[in-house]
């Protein structure tokens, strides 16, 4: 059999398949071992007895992470995070894919940052997406959480179809960017890595706040690992995601998205003209109504002008302030 027609009779299988993979889609969480491997940080990993649940530390010496043990090419990948409280400036606990250690000057990568503040300021997270090495053209995102991610944990999930990516908290979609032919869009296989480090030299205030070792060690723990995706061995298991609840924007999961970054939505590179010197919206997902909602550096000017300090906490009512 040809190599073309092999090809073709694979992607009728898949569509053959893809009613029932949807259905299948297991979104089980899975053991750390059974998916996952230390990728840093030696005794500053700290996996629970059973597995479930694992703690990632930051002290003076190291950070720590992990990393899958398969690539995927497409898939759904989450996980529940508490982070640490009192003052974290400085500290980044990430949450991604990416493919640099294969392709380097060519990667992909989708990013959760969660971005530490000093004590009484709140948590910032931010997104991010690279294509072929495009990191020349960051598109990061940065918003504010509706709840303290310190108190309990929370879900941070990512979809990444041939068709699109849409980041997840909570199971609510706060970002959708579909793939466009003029765009840069992740198309090569990605691991998937979570680590806590040092990131003084930008994450709080642009660097001018900085990890205090007083306060160490910094514990980020992480729970509810899910791995969903296909491997190089795996065809069908992308082609059965892109019909799965994950992957579809229903005109309900729009609306909650919309909602979510009308309220929360700090930062958006689609406004920044100062960094891309003036050229304005500079992506494909960029929404050029919305360019009077945004200062020329791409901060909010209806999120952060609309939060007075006495009302600028998490809902949860803990007196955060969200600078």
């Amino acid at each position: 059999m040809t190599t073309s027609s092999w090809s073709g009779l694979l992607v009728i299988s898949c569509m053959l398949l893809m009613s029932w993979a949807a259905a299948a889609v297991d979104m089980s969480p899975v053991r750390f071992d059974a998916a996952y491997m230390p990728l840093f940080g030696g005794d500053n990993l700290v996996p629970s007895p059973d597995a479930r649940t694992v703690l990632l530390k930051l002290d003076r010496f190291t950070g720590s992470g992990f990393v899958s043990k398969s690539a995927y090419h497409h898939g759904f990948f989450s996980a529940s995070i508490k982070l640490p409280h009192d003052y974290t400036a400085g500290v980044v606990v990430a949450f991604y894919l990416s493919n640099g250690d294969v392709f380097p000057g060519q990667h992909d990568e989708l990013d959760f940052e969660l971005l530490g503040n000093r004590r009484g300021h709140a948590w910032h997270v931010q997104t991010n997406m690279y294509g072929n090495g495009s990191t020349g053209r960051g598109r990061e995102e940065r918003y504010l959480l509706p709840f303290d991610p310190t108190a309990a944990p929370h879900s941070y999930a990512i979809a990444w179809t041939p068709a699109a990516v849409i980041f997840y908290i909570d199971a609510i979609p706060i970002r959708e960017l579909v793939r466009c032919s003029s765009g840069d869009y992740p198309a090569k296989p990605m691991s998937v890595y979570a680590t806590i480090w040092d990131g003084s030299a930008w994450a709080t205030d642009g660097g001018r706040h900085k990890v205090d070792y007083a306060y160490a060690p910094f514990t980020a723990v992480f729970s509810d690992l899910i791995v969903t995706g296909g491997t190089d061995d795996d065809h069908c298991a992308a082609m059965g995601l892109m019909t799965s609840e994950v992957a579809v924007m229903t005109p309900a999961k729009r609306g909650s998205m919309r909602r979510f970054r009308s309220r929360h939505l700090t930062y958006s590179a689609c406004y920044d003209t100062v960094r891309y010197n003036g050229t304005g919206v500079v992506f494909p997902e960029c929404d050029e109504s919305e360019q009077d909602n945004f200062h020329a550096w791409g901060e909010s000017k209806r999120v952060i002008n609309s939060r007075s300090s006495s009302s600028a906490t998490y809902a949860t009512g803990s007196g955060v302030r969200i600078d």
